[in-house]
């Protein structure tokens, strides 16, 4: 396996494991056993990534780390806007 293959699926493994989280999230609008520090900083660190993918010129690299970007920016989003639910 070239190593450009396994970069391709070690983010997309790791890039699709918050997609669980905000389909719960959506379907449940129920946040209060999240903590906003995991999503947000997630978010911070795969932002870094893409940047970083961006200055080296590495394709993988950027576009593994989009999906998480936008999976953890949306549940930092959603915790501060179902944060009054107590359901």
């Amino acid at each position: 396996m070239s190593p450009t293959i396994l970069g391709l699926v070690a983010g997309t493994l790791t890039g699709i494991a918050a997609i669980p989280q905000v389909v719960k999230t959506l379907r449940t609008r129920h946040t209060r056993d999240i903590s906003v520090w995991q999503p947000l900083l997630l978010s911070i660190g795969v932002a870094l990534w893409i940047v970083y993918g961006m200055l080296i010129h590495n394709l993988p690299l950027i576009l593994t780390n989009i999906i998480p970007f936008l999976c953890n920016a949306l549940l930092t989003g959603l915790k501060f806007y179902y944060r009054n639910n107590a359901a």
